[in-house]
């Protein structure tokens, strides 16, 4: 539930600060609980700041189970058309982890990230070094994060897909996740849409594939 504005503004290219908000519903088995997102876009001289905000509520006596942020610097760098930027992120949050299905713990991150142009839309690609106090030594991260209007931007196709590794009690592991979004415009601001949180190793107990989809809606200024 997050990154639209980032790679709206970031991938075609403009020079505003923008934010959108977010309530999604959670259908998934166990889950069924209500998640807001606030995401915010402030691109400068020197290249951009990315930060987004989850809480979600109802997972124990109808009360906020879980907070968690994660806020990305981005540095434009002078070579290949100044496109290539130096990337440092921050990941962290507070909640009952083990209800929730999210491995909670500080995360931090850096590496480099590039628009790669698939014809069809432009995908940005982020590789990272990735250190997790959670995880048994440095890892490493893969991001891929698209956005893509269509019907006139009545509709936006967006999303993001990470992998990554990780250890933990002396198991290595490589988790997936993916978030793709699908969002139709309904009336002014407002969009009404749906997600699919697809991941694998993500949730903790969990085993195979998991896809948990949402309903949302999103105001989007």
């Amino acid at each position: 539930m997050r990154r639209i504005i980032l790679l709206q503004l970031a991938l075609l290219s403009v020079s505003l600060s923008a934010q959108n908000l977010q309530l999604h519903y959670d259908f998934g088995k166990d889950r069924k609980f209500l998640t807001s997102t606030i995401e915010m876009f402030m691109p400068d001289s020197m290249g951009s700041t990315f930060f987004f905000t989850d809480f979600d509520y109802g997972a124990e006596k109808n009360a906020m189970g879980l907070a968690y942020f994660e806020i990305a610097r981005y540095i434009t760098l002078p070579v290949l058309d100044r496109k290539l930027d130096l990337s440092l992120q921050f990941n962290d949050g507070l909640g009952r982890a083990a209800d929730l299905g999210f491995p909670i713990g500080q995360v931090w991150l850096a590496g480099l990230s590039y628009p790669m142009d698939l014809k069809v839309m432009e995908v940005k690609v982020d590789l990272l070094y990735r250190r997790a106090d959670y995880s048994e030594g440095g890892d490493w991260q893969f991001t891929a994060a698209w956005f893509r209007p269509f019907g006139e931007e009545r509709f936006l196709f967006s999303g993001f897909v990470d992998l990554w590794s990780e250890t933990r009690d002396g198991n290595h592991q490589i988790v997936f996740q993916a978030e793709p979004q699908l969002w139709a415009n309904v009336y002014q601001k407002l969009f009404l849409g749906t997600e699919l949180e697809i991941s694998h190793n993500f949730i903790p107990g969990s085993k195979g594939l998991q896809a948990l989809p949402t309903a949302g809606l999103m105001w989007y200024p």
